[in-house]
């Protein structure tokens, strides 16, 4: 999976917004309902490192991995960066942004989840 594939799976995610931060962040931010689940570096260097929250698991099992590691200043919180996403499987990539998403979700308002599971497509 390329960097447009990945971002084209980013966006077709239900209610995701997408922001671009200048400098000095120089991101580009997924976001469901204001909530930010993955983002991309848009500047050198290690222009387009990707990076998503994972579960504390994950996080140990893929920082251990070369070409990923834990993303600056948000490792805390258990976000990774991946430097080459094409190094990485389509399908496990897929599964991670998934459950980066669910997590973003689960921290809006009942109200608003229940809102947002009624306009999602089954």
């Amino acid at each position: 999976m390329n960097t447009k594939q990945l971002k084209d799976y980013c966006s077709s995610l239900p209610q995701v917004e997408c922001a671009v931060f200048s400098a000095p962040s120089n991101i580009l931010v997924y976001s469901v309902l204001g909530k930010k689940f993955a983002y991309f570096k848009t500047s050198a260097p290690e222009q387009w490192r990707f990076s998503l929250r994972v579960t504390p698991e994950r996080f140990l099992e893929l920082t251990d991995q070369a070409g990923i590691k834990p993303a600056r200043y948000m490792h805390r919180f258990h976000w990774v960066s991946i430097v080459a996403v094409a190094s990485v499987d389509p399908d496990y990539l897929r599964e991670l942004i998934d459950w980066s998403y669910a997590k973003a979700c689960s921290t809006l308002s009942k109200k608003v989840q229940k809102q947002l599971a009624a306009t999602t497509p089954k």
